[in-house]
C-alpha cells in the first residue's frame, strides 16, 4: 500500500577490446555509454533521488583528462546526466572538425577518440541513488571521486551500501592522522580505500625502486602491479552492513565486492568484448541478449577485479559468513522479471492461502479478490492459483483499487492531507455485491499502514462490502533495516504500535522500561527489543493493527492476514536475510542500532517510564 523507499543501484562496463572494434562491429565508439544508459534506466526503480556516472579513459595523452564524472539530482537524473555528457560529446566533435577543416577531414580519427574525446573510454560506472541516512543534496550523489597526480592513486566509488559502524572507521583514519571533511560513509569508505591504494601504490614503487626503474618505467611498474585486493582487504575488515562496492582507478583498474553475508545482490557477465556488473540480473539479460545462466552472482565476501590489461580475476576478500541474502530484495525491490523472483513471488502468494480462507469462512463464492498495484500482482497470482487448487473453485478477480492521483506534498494541513489521501486511489464500482460479498486485496507488505487507514480501507468501504482482508506477502515488519534499504524508523512501523498498545492494555508497561534499560546497559550483544512482541503472538498483533486501522466511519469488518515466517522462508529459501521480521540482524552494527533506536523512542515518547 505504501511505497517503500528503494535502495541504490550500480552499474560496471569494461570494455576489453579497442574503441575501435566497437565502432567496426556496432557502428558506434558508443557502445558501452549507450549499454550503461540502458543498464540505469533498466534499475530506475531502484533510485530516485540521483544518479550520476564516472569513466575513465586508458589512452588519454598527458594533459588530457582521462576520468570524468557526471551527476544529476532528481528523478530526471538519469536522463540530465547523458544529455550532458552527449552535448559535451558534440561539442568536442565539432571543435575537432573545426579544426580540421583545412585538411579536408570530416571525421575524427580513432586516435582523437581515444586521445581526447570526452567520455570515450574503456571503462564505465553508473549509480543511482536513494538516500539512506536523511543526507542529500549533489556533494552525496554517487560516485564519489578521489583525486590525485598520479593516475593510479586516483580513485572513484560507488555502491549500493549502509555502513553501520562508520564511526568506527572514522575513529581509524583520525587514528593514523588524517582529518576527513564529512563523516558520512560513502566519504568514509573512499578516503579509507585512498589511504589504502596510497599504500598499495607505494610498495609497488618501492618495488620497482628495488629493481632499479626509474621515471616512467617506474610508473608503468606501479600502473601494472598493483592491486586492488590488497586494498580492499586491508580495508573490509572494518566494514559491518550490507554492501556491493564497486570503483574505478585512474590507470585502468577496477573492482566490486559483496559484504559476507550477501546481504546486497550483484550480477555480472563477462566475453571477450565486455565485463558488466549490475544489482540485478534481468538488467544484464535485457541489454545483452543473455539467457539467466548466462549471468553469474557475485558471492558473499567476493570481489571480482580487472585488472589494467582487461584481465579477470575472482578473488575471496573476507570469508564468506552465513547466508543472509536480502529477502526484500525478492518481495519487493528487484524487478519481478527475473526468472526466479516471479517463482519466488507467486510461491509467497499460494504461502497465505490457509490464513486466507480462514479470514472469509471458507466462503469462496461470497469473495472478491484483488491486488494493491502494482508490485503485489505476481503474488496475487499465486495467492488465486493456490486458492482454485485448495478449494477446486473458480476465483472471482477483480481490479478493485487504480492508483489515481498523487497527494501533493506542499498542503500541509493534516484533515485537508488526509482528505486527498483517501483519493490517491480509485475504485472500480460494480464488481462487489453490497453487503453480500467479502473483498481480499493483497500487497506485498504494510508499513506504517498510513495508506491502509487513509486511503484503502476507506475507499473499499465505499462498495460495501460485508469484509474487507488485507493481505500482506510478507510477515509483520517489526524492526528497521540499517544496510541500504530505507525503512521507516523503529516508531513509525504499525506493528510495533501495536505491540506498545496491548502492553498498555494488559498494563505491562514495566517490559517497555526492563527493555529500555537492558538496551543501555548491553547494546551489542542481543537485539532487546524482541522483547515487545515476545508477551503476544502473531495473530493478536494482526487483530490490534486491524482495531487501529479500522475508523469508525467504516462500516465494514476490517482483517488482517500475514504470511508466515515459514512460509517466506519456503517461498525464499536463499534469502535468509529476515531480520526487519525476526530481529535477527546478521551483524553487531545491526544490532546496536535497532537497541539505540529503542533508547530513542522511550526519550521521546515515554520519559515518564525511565524515571
Amino acid at each position: 500500500m505504501e511505497q517503500l523507499k528503494h535502495e541504490c543501484g550500480v552499474v560496471m562496463i569494461r570494455l576489453r577490446q579497442p574503441l575501435s572494434y566497437f565502432r567496426q562491429k556496432y557502428g558506434t565508439w558508443q557502445y558501452a555509454l549507450n549499454k550503461l544508459y540502458l543498464m540505469m534506466e533498466k534499475q530506475h526503480n531502484r533510485g530516485q533521488e540521483g544518479a550520476g556516472l564516472a569513466c575513465v579513459k586508458l589512452h588519454a595523452e598527458a594533459g588530457e583528462e582521462y576520468m570524468y564524472r557526471e551527476r544529476a539530482m532528481g528523478s530526471s537524473a538519469i536522463t540530465e546526466i547523458f544529455a550532458n555528457v552527449h552535448e559535451q560529446i558534440q561539442q568536442a566533435e565539432h571543435t575537432f572538425l573545426k579544426g580540421k577543416r583545412g585538411e579536408n577531414v570530416t571525421e575524427i580519427t580513432e586516435s582523437d577518440i581515444e586521445n581526447r574525446m570526452p567520455y570515450a573510454g574503456e571503462l564505465y560506472m553508473g549509480h543511482l541513488r536513494y538516500s539512506t541516512t536523511g543526507k542529500s543534496g549533489i556533494s552525496f550523489v554517487h560516485p564519489f571521486l578521489r583525486r590525485n597526480n598520479w593516475r593510479a592513486r586516483n580513485l572513484c566509488l560507488c555502491g549500493n551500501f549502509n555502513m553501520t559502524n562508520v564511526n568506527a572507521i572514522f575513529d581509524e583514519l583520525t587514528s593514523e592522522g588524517q582529518h576527513p571533511r564529512f563523516n558520512a560513509d560513502t566519504y568514509i569508505i573512499l578516503e579509507q580505500m585512498g589511504h589504502q591504494l596510497d599504500r598499495e601504490s607505494e610498495r609497488c614503487y618501492k618495488e620497482a625502486v628495488k629493481k632499479g626503474l626509474r621515471g616512467q618505467a617506474i610508473t608503468d611498474h606501479i600502473e601494472l602491479k598493483i592491486d586492488l585486493a590488497n586494498v580492499l582487504k586491508n580495508s573490509s575488515h572494518l566494514w559491518d552492513g550490507g554492501y556491493v562496492i564497486c570503483g574505478l582507478t585512474g590507470s585502468g583498474e577496477s573492482f566490486s565486492m559483496r559484504d559476507p553475508w550477501g546481504i546486497r545482490p550483484a550480477f555480472y557477465y563477462y566475453d571477450d568484448e565486455i565485463f558488466v556488473l549490475t544489482s540485478e540480473r534481468p538488467v544484464i539479460q535485457t541489454a545483452l541478449k543473455l539467457e539467466v545462466n548466462d549471468v553469474h552472482e557475485l558471492l558473499p565476501g567476493q570481489a571480482i577485479l580487472v585488472n589494467q590489461a582487461g584481465e579477470i580475476r575472482l578473488e575471496q576478500i573476507i570469508e564468506a559468513k552465513e547466508n543472509k541474502a536480502c529477502c526484500f530484495e525478492r518481495i519487493y525491490f528487484s524487478r519481478g522479471s527475473d526468472s526466479d523472483i516471479y517463482m519466488e513471488r507467486k510461491a509467497l502468494g499460494k504461502g497465505v492461502v490457509p490464513s486466507v480462507l480462514q479470514a472469509i469462512d471458507n466462503d469462496v463464492e461470497h469473495t472478491v479478490f484483488s491486488y494493491i498495484p502494482n508490485t503485489a500482482e505476481v503474488s496475487f497470482y499465486g495467492l488465486t492459483e493456490g486458492m482454485e487448487d485448495e478449494t477446486g473453485k473458480r476465483i472471482r478477480r477483480e481490479k478493485i483499487a487504480w492508483k489515481d492521483i498523487k497527494l501533493r506534498t506542499f498542503i500541509t494541513e493534516s484533515n485537508s492531507r488526509n482528505d486527498l489521501a483517501a483519493h490517491v486511489y480509485d475504485i472500480t464500482y460494480g464488481c462487489v455485491r453490497p453487503n453480500e460479498d467479502q473483498i481480499v486485496v493483497i500487497d506485498d507488505s504494510i508499513v506504517r499502514g498510513t495508506t491502509l487507514r487513509e486511503s484503502i480501507i476507506r475507499i473499499l468501504d465505499r462498495l460495501h462490502p460485508k469484509r474487507i482482508v488485507i493481505v500482506s506477502s510478507s510477515p509483520q515488519i517489526r524492526y528497521p533495516d540499517y544496510y541500504g534499504i530505507d525503512m521507516s524508523n523503529l516508531s513509525e512501523f504499525i506493528a510495533f504500535k501495536a505491540a506498545v498498545a496491548l502492553i498498555k492494555k494488559q498494563g505491562l508497561e514495566h517490559i517497555l522500561s526492563e527493555t529500555y534499560q537492558l538496551c543501555i546497559d548491553s547494546p551489542t550483544q542481543t537485539n532487546h527489543v524482541k522483547r515487545i512482541y515476545a508477551p503476544f503472538t502473531d495473530e493478536e498483533i494482526s487483530k490490534q493493527m486491524a482495531q487501529m486501522l479500522q475508523t469508525d466511519d467504516i462500516q465494514s469488518d476490517v482483517k488482517i492476514v500475514f504470511q508466515t515466517i515459514a512460509g517466506l522462508h519456503q517461498a525464499c529459501p536463499h534469502h535468509r536475510g529476515d531480520w526487519y521480521f525476526t530481529g535477527n540482524y546478521p551483524t553487531p552494527g545491526g544490532v546496536e542500532r535497532v537497541n539505540q533506536a529503542f533508547i530513542d523512542y522511550m526519550k521521546q515518547t515515554h520519559p515518564e517510564l525511565l524515571q
